[in-house]
């Protein structure tokens, strides 16, 4: 399209859009102090769990998903079988298909490309901003370039803490019991999202089940206690938004 066509630009014509950028950026600077903590923590739970330098690097880099990383981690430890491992790291990641399908609408038009990029720099906060910023999935100008200033800083904060974990990790000794700061942080995580009664049913089902399914082979339990939590988390959503329709 040339400037002397009739029609008018696209609003997604400009790449980026620098008010736009610049609020995204502002927007997600709060989060991203316990994005990098978050990230040093995981760094050096990859290190502690048995992973050389090299293959914590690559982890971080490849996988970008602190969550999925955490509950690998017991399972290579193990020794788990490959196939339990990346079965795992699938269920956990679930949500990821419904922050892409959020998203998608808002995208749609954007290479595949580019769009597997948005996709690959994705994260729970900066997901939940946007869709905070941008409710509708009409066109306006700058909202890829908000997204922007949300995705990439995220993962520019995250991989920094995770590699000075990574190093920190093997540098320390193994008796400061570092080991445990996965689950720490998955647990810091996890309670500000225990706001609702879903969630918070989800997570106390998965709990009982991970405790009674301990004894499963190859940390089964795990996977089993993530599969009941999701479900029931659903299933009391779904109760509560025929409850909502039927008496509101």
């Amino acid at each position: 399209m040339t400037e002397s066509s009739s029609a008018p630009p696209s609003p997604y014509v400009a790449e980026h859009h620098e008010p736009s950028w610049r609020e995204g950026v502002k927007a997600g600077t709060p989060t991203l102090f316990g994005i990098g903590a978050w990230g040093l923590v995981v760094g050096i739970a990859m290190v502690k769990s048995g992973l050389t330098v090299p293959q914590a690097l690559g982890m971080t880099m490849l996988v970008f998903a602190g969550s999925a990383q955490l509950a690998a981690l017991p399972l290579i430890a193990a020794h788990s079988p490959i196939w339990v491992i990346f079965a795992t790291a699938f269920v956990v990641n679930l949500r990821f298909v419904i922050f892409s399908a959020l998203l998608a609408p808002h995208f749609a038009h954007l290479p595949l490309r580019k769009r597997f990029l948005l996709g690959y720099v994705a994260g729970d906060m900066t997901v939940a901003l946007f869709l905070q910023k941008y409710p509708s999935e009409a066109p306006q100008v700058g909202k890829l370039s908000y997204l922007k200033g949300l995705l990439y800083p995220n993962w520019a904060a995250w991989q920094i803490g995770s590699i000075a974990g990574i190093f920190l990790g093997s540098a320390v000794p193994a008796e400061w019991g570092l080991s445990f700061a996965g689950t720490l942080a998955i647990i810091c995580v996890m309670i500000p999202l225990m706001a609702d009664r879903p969630a918070l049913c989800g997570v106390l089902v998965a709990g009982v089940v991970s405790v009674l399914a301990a004894g499963l082979p190859y940390k089964l339990g795990l996977l089993l206690a993530v599969l009941v939590g999701m479900l029931t988390s659903m299933a009391v959503e779904e109760g509560a938004e025929k409850w909502r329709k039927t008496h509101g």
